[in-house]
């Protein structure tokens, strides 16, 4: 018996997106007010005047919402070769400044010499590791749910401060520095071969819109606008 075709007489197109029921967003989590008891909420102060700790408790806000247990789970692959990179070079400087210490200078020069060059090298690579591929990445999580059939989730999100414009006429700042985040989503099954949904947004916000004057972060304001964005990304409406 020959399979039925689509309307318009052609079978669709298996790397198209298929249709499959959406797994549960980060605004469920927010409209359950029994779970909203259960998370403690960051109370912080943060100072208005300095954009790093700004973006900094953004950042950390982001992280601690959408690696909620029912939300995604957080890769911490960055971090954990940053991490061995900068171990390696201390113990690297220890072991070679230990070494000197206890040998003869003149028999102690070659491995001294090799020492700081490895020093040397590691140091490089954790700088160039952290500009070319970590770069602004904030959040790489993961998600495993079941309809049917085992589908992934996986999503990244970079952040940066975009700076506040200056107006031509007198040179005073016409804008509040903003926070601004880009969501990569993907969505798939049979180990990535069936493609269900992707997407990509980027959302900027002034911080005076989500701080108030005595540096706390409103996070009920924050994380609705965050995981809005989220669900705009994983329902396809990403702008």
């Amino acid at each position: 018996m020959a399979k039925k075709s689509t309307s318009n007489g052609s079978a669709p197109s298996p790397s198209s997106p298929e249709h499959s029921p959406r797994p549960l967003g980060p605004l469920s989590i927010l409209a359950d007010k029994e779970k909203l008891k259960e998370r403690k909420e960051d109370v912080t102060k943060i100072n208005n005047m300095n954009a790093s700790e700004l973006k900094n408790a953004c950042d950390d806000a982001l992280k601690r919402f959408l690696s909620h247990p029912e939300l995604f789970r957080q890769n911490y692959i960055h971090t954990d070769v940053r991490l061995a990179l900068g171990w390696s070079s201390v113990l690297v400087a220890f072991g070679t400044g230990l070494y000197g210490w206890k040998i003869d200078f003149e028999k102690s020069k070659p491995v001294v010499w090799a020492g700081v060059i490895l020093y040397v090298i590691l140091s490089i690579v954790q700088t160039l590791y952290a500009y070319f591929i970590e770069r602004d990445i904030v959040f790489l999580g993961k998600r495993k749910t079941f309809d049917k059939r085992i589908v992934t989730e996986r999503i990244t999100i970079t952040s940066q401060t975009v700076p506040h414009s200056l107006k031509p006429s007198t040179g005073k700042p016409s804008s509040c520095p903003s926070y601004n985040f880009t969501i990569s989503y993907l969505r798939s099954a049979s180990s990535g071969k069936s493609l269900l949904a992707k997407g990509k947004a980027t959302r900027t916000r002034p911080y005076n819109e989500i701080f108030d004057e005595g540096g706390l972060l409103n996070i009920s304001v924050f994380e609705t606008w965050v995981g809005q964005a989220v669900e705009d990304v994983m329902d396809g409406e990403a702008k």
